[in-house]
């Protein structure tokens, strides 16, 4: 069987490369509901934003996601005043399980010098500066990658019907589950029960079961009850919190496998964890900080800050030798006050 990476990065962001005087650089992230695109000024310290939709090519094809890839960067980039040949490199970190084809069709549209990678490298990059550590990634689905003195390796992310452990919807079905385990009396009761009617406007637990499969209710539909599990497992429900502890026990045994694989164990590294999931705070992160330091003590764990293009903007100058010229922190807050800026006002 072939043991090789799930997931390898490219030889442009592997490669050293010599300092560079590059004044701007692009990154792009693109998930299952938008698409963010930022350009760095680094000369001037500023970050230009540009949107678009949909860039999974799972959700919407490839046509449709290059589509938008390549209109959040146009965005961006004439926010930005500059055209594409002044750009030193551009990353693009998209969702997805065919990467391969999105690198085609993005070359194919004339951006042959655009580095396409999956969206998790982007969320390494984010979660450790693009230096050695792991990404543990928990949204509406979930995955784990990291870089350590033995290469890169991925765990997980083979969506909602064959893993996403520990992620939204894993939560979010589980939480059925159980509800429906305290309405046959199989099961313990969990205030599950009353908060799965209410969320989904139904009259009985049973009625919700149903539309999983009559409607049916959709990844997404189910993941955000994910939010009311983790409502529930902060006032203690026993049932509740023990779908923490075991999504933590799954999602921890993939990153103890990127651990092993990458070589980190015995060292010093970030472990950083990205997504709505972590939202839950300790009910969730603690018992998964403690399967993680069963393999390696010495890793800290903590959920990220950065938004996730910057991920993309890390690589981008690595890619083209302004790595140091481009500190994580600083970058952040760049982003941070640049989405500031962005976003719509506050109604009154």
């Amino acid at each position: 069987m072939d043991r090789s990476p799930l997931v390898t990065l490219p030889p442009e962001l592997t490669q050293p490369r010599a300092r560079s005087e590059a004044r701007f650089i692009m990154g792009v992230d693109g998930g299952a509901t938008k698409t963010l695109a930022a350009v760095l000024d680094i000369a001037d310290r500023r970050v230009h934003l540009g949107h678009g939709g949909p860039s999974n090519e799972d959700a919407v094809g490839a046509q449709a996601a290059v589509q938008a890839l390549l209109g959040a960067a146009d965005d961006a980039l004439r926010e930005a005043g500059v055209e594409e040949r002044e750009l030193a490199a551009a990353v693009l970190a998209i969702a997805g399980t065919d990467t391969d084809s999105v690198i085609a069709n993005v070359h194919a549209a004339g951006n042959e010098s655009w580095i396409v990678v999956n969206d998790v490298v982007g969320a390494w990059a984010t979660a450790t500066g693009a230096a050695q550590g792991v990404a543990v990634i928990s949204g509406t689905g979930s995955n784990v990658f990291g870089v350590g003195p033995a290469g890169s390796w991925r765990a997980g992310g083979w969506g909602h019907v064959l893993g996403d452990e520990g992620s939204g919807y894993w939560l979010g079905v589980e939480s059925i589950k159980a509800a429906l385990c305290d309405r046959e009396a199989s099961g313990p009761a969990t205030a599950l029960s009353d908060a799965l009617v209410s969320f989904f406007g139904a009259h009985r637990v049973e009625e919700v079961a149903s539309r999983v499969y009559s409607q049916p209710l959709s990844k997404g539909e189910i993941a955000a009850f994910a939010v009311e599990t983790a409502r529930i497992a902060a006032a203690g429900d026993a049932v509740a919190c023990e779908l923490y502890v075991r999504g933590a026990r799954e999602l921890g045994r993939q990153v103890a496998a990127v651990i092993a694989e990458t070589g980190l164990a015995e060292g010093r590294f970030p472990v950083g964890l990205i997504g709505s999931v972590f939202r839950a705070g300790a009910v969730f992160v603690d018992p998964l900080s403690a399967v993680i330091h069963e393999v390696a003590p010495h890793a800290s764990v903590a959920p990220v800050e950065m938004a996730p293009v910057g991920g993309s903007l890390l690589l981008a100058a690595r890619a083209c030798g302004a790595g140091e010229d481009v500190q994580a922190a600083e970058l952040s807050a760049l982003l941070d006050g640049a989405m500031s800026a962005a976003a719509p006002p506050a109604q009154g």
